[in-house]
């Protein structure tokens, strides 16, 4: 082992362990390869590049939950290409909830989202729409699993701390209408190749 590590590195390291798995080893060796193996990673699997909309709500910013749920994003293993805290305007808000308009909870929910600053998060990752919407939990906290972000932190279904884009079809408008283009950064997250099956 120790004469693999001075004449071959880990190229050679990872032949001895996969030899057996000529497949196997052709798709770890790139990643093994430093910033070679990192470039052109992501774009390997499609939804690798997936993206949703998270925002914490009012409620959630006053309560000072902005840390932990940005926390368990990151621990899950999704890449944050897009951060800024607002004030939302009535406007945005008629585009984002526009199925909404016409219930008849549609003003105090106007009044809930307008009553402080929001902060608004686009995450990166494998199926990320999806696995959100699992850690996010049931719209109405009442019926949240605990380890959710409302079944842990929700008390009544009008304040229930957190968005979540619900399709990834759904995700691209509401980024859209929440962030500009040059907000979003395309950046190599050092551990897309240990975190993705390529």
């Amino acid at each position: 082992m120790v004469l693999l590590l001075q004449r071959g590195g880990v190229r050679r390291i990872l032949q001895h362990f996969y030899s057996g798995n000529q497949g196997n080893t052709k798709r770890l060796l790139p990643a093994a390869d430093g910033a070679a193996g990192r470039r052109g990673n992501s774009t390997a699997v499609p939804d690798v590049r997936e993206r949703t909309l998270i925002a914490v709500k009012p409620d959630g910013v006053q309560r000072r939950l902005v840390g932990k749920i940005m926390q368990r994003f990151e621990q899950r293993g999704f890449k944050l290409v897009g951060l800024k805290m607002l004030q939302v305007s009535d406007d945005l808000l008629s585009q984002h909830y526009c199925e909404l308009r016409t219930k008849p909870f549609y003003p105090s929910l106007l009044q809930y989202m307008t009553s402080g600053p929001v902060v608004a998060m686009v995450w990166e990752g494998h199926k990320v729409v999806q696995t959100s919407r699992k850690m996010v939990g049931h719209t109405n906290p009442a019926e949240a699993q605990a380890g959710t972000v409302r079944g842990d932190f929700s008390f009544h279904v009008s304040r229930n701390v957190i968005h979540a884009s619900d399709s990834p079809e759904g995700a691209q408008r509401e980024i859209q209408l929440w962030f500009h283009r040059k907000e979003l950064l395309n950046w190599e997250c050092c551990d897309q190749a240990i975190t993705c099956e390529l």
